[in-house]
């Protein structure tokens, strides 16, 4: 159960990297257009909220990194911390943003941090 958790912990750190590629530096491009639906000047206009979003999905990334790289009990305190994170952020921008982050973030997130908490 450990390898299973630890390959979901690395997926959604995976997946925290994409967001802030796409939030950083992709947001005005196609990419990055599709992720949120927006015209070309409604994308410039938010570009820097973007890439201060994307910013944030690197933290939970190297947090996530940081967790499955760092001897017990560390890294499995960091693991349980970040995915509550993950987990938290994606409830809140299910519920305020868009509804597809619930299915996009914390459903990974959750079932990460249920691996990680049964593996535990």
């Amino acid at each position: 159960m450990e390898t299973t958790a630890n390959v979901l912990v690395g997926l959604v750190a995976a997946l925290h990297v994409y967001i802030l590629v796409l939030e950083m530096f992709l947001w005005e491009k196609a990419p990055g257009r599709g992720l949120s639906g927006f015209d070309a000047e409604l994308a410039r206009t938010t570009a820097p909220l973007a890439a201060n979003q994307g910013l944030y999905n690197g933290f939970l990334a190297a947090g996530l990194v940081w967790g499955l790289i760092a001897g017990d009990p560390t890294g499995h305190r960091f693991q349980v911390f970040f995915l509550s994170c993950v987990l938290v952020a994606g409830l809140y921008g299910g519920l305020t943003a868009n509804r597809r982050i619930l299915v996009a973030q914390a459903l990974p997130g959750a079932l990460a941090l249920g691996a990680v908490l049964v593996a535990g």
